[in-house]
């Protein structure tokens, strides 16, 4: 190999050598902008503004980091969502506690003390009685309801999920309200078949929702009709539970489920606005589905879903 031979493949190697570190200069000016940019948009987020996002391409040296940043971010935009979500519920609930419980308390200690004073008597001191004691009762169920939604949102709530013949649950379930049907003048139709309907869940959650509903139908619906029904389809398992009372307008159907939901805010309607809140979290919890139909001045019906569950019984398949 000649000199001038030697010669050019130095220039070639030093032309090379200079392109390479000016490119590795480059990318590395690209890199340094690059985190310096990643960097203020860092410290906004920190200063609060949540909603920046780190730009890159995807064949951008950075692009997996900056990605990484940003589902970082997002999730923690997220969680801090959810928990001043949680902050205003909770806000939310203190007020409606210091009306709902200190009202009724309030107005029950009032009658307590008419009737310890001496300044109800005979016949209006046995109303004073009486109202006392519904008083209380009211008081006592709001702090249950109260009581199973903290059990709910605290996660200290165990469910035992077991296969149920669901139709003979509900059976017995609504055996014990027929008595107040009766009492109330409220006409019922329970259809639920004799056969067997196999669903797997809590039998003493599965209760608490039956009973919320129905009795949601005695506190607000004004009906004169309720109708529970239990059939399977699909696969699925289905109860039905339709009253004939004032409807739920579409605005408060959007809401109906949401805690401290109220749909008569004109007036100062009974309920916590927790029950149906309580009761779709137990449904769910469950493995279910709870939706709600209705119109206005005609009816409104609250359909649960479950699995079906087949079982094998003398080597045949019943569900």
């Amino acid at each position: 190999m000649d000199s001038s031979t030697l010669l050019m493949l130095a220039a070639v190697i030093t032309i090379i050598s200079l392109i390479l570190a000016f490119s590795f200069l480059v990318k590395l000016f690209q890199v340094k902008n690059k985190l310096k940019n990643i960097l203020e948009i860092l410290n906004d987020i920190q200063a609060g503004n949540g909603n920046h996002k780190i730009l890159a391409s995807p064949n951008d040296i950075t692009a997996v980091i900056c990605y990484k940043i940003n589902d970082i971010v997002y999730s923690y935009e997220k969680q801090l969502a959810s928990l001043r979500k949680a902050a205003e519920t909770n806000k939310q609930l203190m007020t409606s506690l210091s009306h709902d419980v200190r009202t009724p308390l309030t107005t029950l200690i009032g009658y307590l003390d008419a009737i310890h004073k001496g300044i109800v008597q005979g016949k209006e001191q046995e109303t004073y009685i009486e109202t006392a004691r519904h008083k209380a009762h009211d008081l006592k169920d709001y702090i249950d309801v109260l009581f199973d939604w903290f059990k709910l949102n605290s996660n200290e709530e165990t469910f035992s999920i077991q296969p149920f013949e669901i139709s003979e649950l509900t059976r017995n379930i609504l055996k014990d309200w027929i008595p107040i049907f009766e009492e109330k003048a409220l006409n019922y139709d329970i259809d639920i078949p004799e056969r067997p309907i196999i669903t797997k869940v809590d039998s003493e959650g599965y209760t608490r929702v039956i009973n919320n509903l129905v009795q949601n139908v005695l506190t607000h619906s004004n009906a004169s009709h309720i109708e529970v029904s239990v059939l399977s389809k699909l696969n699925q398992v289905e109860i039905c539970i339709t009253d004939n009372g004032k409807g739920i307008s579409k605005e408060d159907i959007k809401h109906i489920f949401e805690r401290l939901y109220k749909c008569d805010k004109g007036r100062s309607e009974k309920g916590s606005g927790l029950g149906l809140s309580i009761v779709q979290q137990i449904v769910e919890n469950m493995n279910g589905t709870i939706s709600v139909h209705s119109e206005l001045d005609r009816y409104t019906s609250f359909i649960i879903k479950f699995p079906l569950r087949h079982i094998q019984k003398n080597n045949k398949s019943v569900c």
